[in-house]
């Protein structure tokens, strides 16, 4: 007897609608008997999972095989990489960059506009100029389903609290501020912290390059603040309020520079952008672009001030990592946005807080490395949030009429 109610039945289907677009989207093409030895579901359930998602126009028939029998062809099915789209936007300080991606994760176009808006500040000025970005890209072609937009954001973004205060507030208003000013999009608006995202995608391009990887990481990321995340067993550790891998304001120094959050020697003093232009001598006015450059230019022409910025940085985020490195033992540290890019000049800052661990505990320190994705990293962790939602729930993809 089925004991299971009409709501709990619609759920089972759809989480084995699930795995079978998943196994599909991982392994296909393949037959319908892969699938159900696959996934554990009889083949009855594989046939009607199927036929289901090919009426969603997910996936399709690939045609036949010899079944290496006497019996008939197998008959395969593949993913349908271009029915669904996923819109991206990363909004940082001087621009706001737009992508798309597939089903497939296959990026599509990819836009940056010049924005003069504080990702902290008013909502309303900076909704309007995503709306801008989002309505430059060419729309969805008809049979494409736009799944997601993902606004990847600075600062701490609420799971699932549409009332938090602060800033998780500001990024919850923000989502429907965009939603508002699109209302042709007809699809939900998301908006992720871009440091965690970013992580997140590092992760995937890691284990990417290395199928045996699956260790804990650590990543990362300096531009106008700084910012991190701990990803473990392939997903983002949150903590308890979200804030989990947040470097930013690890007191790295007892006497060091005051920082806004009221405390003194916190990492971004140290390892934020203005903090290193102005350990170099640069001023800063307006756009940081200007002055970054220059201090590229005075690294590359090993300028004196300019590469004892950048040692005192590392020694800042080497004892940050120290920090790090004890409370959540990462196989890897992953540096995004600029410290990617001031690698070379930090490291030695970086090894000589390390090298105690180093030769205490040899097998097991981690490696400090650039992010693979480079300033895209962010963009790419938030199209593959928009992915797995309908990875997740392959029936809020209307069935093709």
């Amino acid at each position: 007897m089925n004991t299971l109610a009409p709501t709990d039945s619609a759920a089972v289907r759809r989480a084995n609608l699930s795995l079978v677009l998943r196994y599909i989207a991982a392994h296909g093409p393949c037959a319908r008997t892969e699938v159900a030895a696959g996934t554990g579901l009889v083949h009855a359930s594989v046939t009607a999972l199927v036929a289901d998602l090919i009426e969603r126009g997910l996936v399709a028939d690939a045609g036949g095989v010899a079944s290496g029998g006497r019996g008939r062809p197998r008959r395969l099915v593949s993913l349908v990489p271009g029915r669904v789209r996923t819109t991206a936007v990363h909004a940082a300080w001087g621009h706001i960059t737009v992508m798309t991606a597939d089903l497939a994760a296959a990026s599509g176009q990819r836009r940056q506009f010049p924005s003069v808006r504080d990702p902290f500040g008013p909502p309303n000025a900076l909704a309007d100029d995503i709306v801008s970005a989002v309505a430059a890209l060419d729309p969805p072609r008809a049979g494409v389903h736009q799944c997601r937009l993902v606004i990847a954001l600075s600062g701490p973004v609420a799971e699932g609290n549409q009332d938090a205060p602060g800033p998780a507030r500001h990024a919850s208003h923000l989502a429907r501020l965009v939603a508002d000013r699109l209302p042709g999009l007809a699809c939900p608006v998301d908006v992720v912290n871009d440091a965690k995202a970013a992580a997140l995608a590092e992760y995937h391009a890691l284990a990417a390059q290395d199928s045996a990887f699956g260790g804990a990481v650590a990543y990362v990321k300096s531009d106008a603040g700084v910012a991190g995340a701990l990803i473990v067993g392939g997903r983002v550790f949150q903590g308890s309020h979200g804030l989990a891998g947040e470097l930013g304001h690890i007191p790295v120094s007892l006497d060091g520079p005051a920082c806004r959050c009221g405390a003194v020697g916190c990492l971004t003093t140290y390892i934020g952008t203005r903090g290193v232009l102005g350990a170099a001598g640069l001023a800063v006015d307006g756009d940081t672009g200007a002055a970054l450059a220059e201090l590229g230019r005075r690294l590359q022409g090993k300028d004196p001030r300019a590469l004892a910025a950048l040692d005192r940085a590392g020694h800042a985020l080497g004892a940050a990592l120290q920090s790090v490195t004890g409370l959540s033992d990462p196989d890897r540290i992953v540096l995004g946005g600029q410290l990617a890019d001031w690698l070379p000049w930090l490291r030695a800052g970086i090894d000589a807080r390390l090298g105690p661990r180093r030769a205490a505990f040899p097998a097991h320190s981690p490696t400090v490395t650039p992010g693979l994705l480079g300033a895209d990293a962010a963009l790419h962790g938030a199209l593959a949030a928009g992915r797995e939602q309908i990875l997740t729930d392959p029936a809020v993809v209307p069935k093709l009429t």
